[in-house]
């Protein structure tokens, strides 16, 4: 009875361990019979995602490098240059491949004696070795050939590109700059930034996994040979007339001892800039070495008193408003004042008062309460609107960074006394490209053009920039003409022998830095431009905090003004227009 009841307990342990076998033989025979579909639809019906991946994996283009950033005559001012860096890992030296015979090979290459390149090669302490940095492309050239005939596997090569800018200091506030491993820029080179690293067709080619190209029918052999190319930038600037702003520039700058200053040029028919000089100024190839003072473009990021230049767009202003005429006459008193203030005109204690004066009259003598008096034949929103109509108050539209909006009061916080002191250029703070741009209108029929300093296609430009209608044009001819009448009749240092100038000197105090109150120093300062009768060019000189000498627009920002309209005539061959003062716009 025991074994018979032993025989059917080991005859159901049997038939359970087949049951489980069974089952355990029939899960893996299914789980094999997935795995094998799946390798064939793999295989048979979807191996082109997986070509894909693994061309993917294989393929490799090299870097692009930045465009190049031309003036507008084609002188290169900004480029790419291509350098390496070459590494050695000692765990790949071998007996083939000693730190030995790699410095013997490599030595006379690189111009590093024998012995100091073996040294170097033998502190295995460091895991990868810089060998030489900076290495040209000839160079490397060599280095890869010695590679690849001694099949070493130890040496790298990693290929960088760095910029470069050929004419140094040469329009540096106009270009800014570009550090490619930060990816940190300025200038041209942040608002052009997408263009410059555009590139049209970027090819892709395959590399084995040490770095060896796959040739078949599709690939080019040329491809892996070029690099990638952004597209390049046009300027409008002019660098010979550049090159004379920042030559007299530098001259006023260190003859007066003065703090900074500017000097711009620009078509006020279209608003290309011809010219951007500033100062102080720094080497781009070098900017990591420049202060931020230097690297400042403070003609758009800082505002500043215009003085007396904005009595210009004072009288403009009441005349586009019909308050005044080309024939108006002036009470001008030679002073004034107003509360616990005293206005007087600049000449006033050796001239006194003027009496009854005429606009020409207004400008050349620079009429501090004849400005006034006119300003005030305007109301508050009056006078606010067409300042704003001139751009005061926002952004002139260059196309460069870090533009200030300047500083316009709305007229619900206007008084008497700020709308005096508007009128003779102290109410309001604006940028220096703000009054290029305002008096722009006056020289282009009364449509102000947006300042730019890139070269754009029809298309862009279309996008980009805009023609704003500020004043009429018999406005601008009115006001031109009073200008350059002005100008002829004293004795001013802007005046040419060629050519009739409509321009005007302007002398500010310059505000402390805390806002309250102004300092001993000065701003002065020259705009205007020419021919009158059909103006190319607009100039605006601007030096601050001169200091050696009479210090006024005419002394100081004049000479500049007229040593760049004589030689820019000259660049730009203008006609003369001396001799026909009918024609004066």
């Amino acid at each position: 009875m025991k074994n018979e009841l032993d025989n059917m307990r080991t005859t159901s342990r049997r038939k359970h361990c087949n049951v489980v076998t069974d089952a355990m033989g029939i899960f893996y025979a299914v789980v094999i019979l997935l795995l094998v579909i799946h390798l064939f639809i793999v295989q048979i019906f979807d191996f082109q995602k997986y070509r894909e991946r693994g061309k993917m994996q294989r393929s490799s283009h090299d870097f692009a490098v930045r465009g190049d950033i031309y003036d507008r005559h084609g002188i290169k001012l900004a480029t790419d240059r291509i350098y390496y860096n070459i590494y050695a890992r000692p765990v790949d030296y071998s007996e083939k491949e000693t730190p030995e015979k790699i410095a013997k090979l490599f030595a006379p290459i690189l111009k590093i004696s024998e012995s100091e390149l073996r040294a170097k090669l033998t502190n295995k302490k460091i895991p990868v070795i810089a060998i030489k940095k900076d290495v040209d492309r000839d160079t490397a050239k060599k280095i890869m050939k010695v590679i690849s005939e001694n099949n070493f596997r130890s040496i790298s090569l990693d290929k960088k590109n760095t910029r470069e800018y050929p004419q140094g200091v040469f329009a540096s506030h106009v270009l800014g700059f570009y550090n490619f491993d930060a990816d940190v820029s300025n200038g041209v080179e942040l608002t052009a930034k997408d263009k410059l690293e555009h590139v049209v067709r970027a090819t892709r080619y395959q590399r084995t996994r040490d770095g060896k190209i796959i040739y078949n029918f599709s690939t080019d052999p040329v491809v892996p040979t070029m690099n990638p190319k952004g597209q390049d930038v046009y300027l409008t600037i002019d660098a010979a007339i550049q090159h004379v702003c920042e030559k007299e520039l530098q001259k006023i700058i260190h003859e007066k001892d003065a703090l900074r200053g500017a000097v711009i040029v620009m078509n006020p028919k279209n608003g290309e800039i011809l010219a951007y000089a500033v100062y102080p100024t720094y080497d781009p190839n070098k900017f990591q070495k420049a202060s931020n003072t230097q690297i400042k473009n403070w003609t758009l990021t800082d505002v500043y008193p215009p003085g007396s230049t904005f009595k210009t767009i004072t009288v403009t202003s009441a005349m586009e408003l019909g308050k005044i005429n080309e024939n108006s006459i002036i009470e001008d008193s030679g002073r004034m004042k107003f509360g616990g203030y005293t206005i007087e005109n600049y000449d006033y204690k050796q001239k006194g008062a003027p009496g009854k004066i005429n606009l020409v009259y207004l400008f050349e003598h620079s009429s501090n309460i004849g400005s006034v008096n006119v300003g005030f034949l305007m109301t508050h929103n009056e006078f606010y609107t067409m300042l704003k109509k001139f751009g005061f108050g926002e952004k002139s539209g260059i196309d460069l960074p870090g533009e200030s909006s300047g500083l316009l009061a709305s007229p619900r916080f206007w008084d008497r006394g700020l709308h005096m002191t508007m009128s003779y250029g102290y109410g309001t703070s604006v940028s220096i490209m703000q009054m290029v741009s305002a008096v722009s209108a006056l020289a282009n029929d009364g449509v102000r053009v947006t300042p730019h300093v890139i070269k754009y296609s029809p298309e862009e430009e279309a996008e980009k920039i805009k023609h704003i209608p500020t004043i009429s044009p018999e406005t601008a001819h009115t006001i031109t003409k009073l200008l350059a009448e002005s100008v002829n009749n004293g004795k001013s240092c802007i005046k040419m022998d060629k050519y009739n100038v409509a321009a005007k000197t302007g002398t500010s105090r310059k505000p402390l830095e805390n806002g309250s109150g102004y300092s001993g120093a000065m701003y002065t300062s020259t705009i205007g431009y020419l021919p009158a009768s059909d103006p190319k060019v607009l100039i605006y000189v601007v030096v601050d905090s001169a200091k050696n000498g009479p210090v006024w627009g005419n002394t100081v920002a004049g000479p500049v003004f007229h040593e760049v309209a004589e030689q820019t005539a000259r660049i730009l061959d203008l006609k003369p227009d001396k001799g026909q003062p009918n024609k004066v716009n």
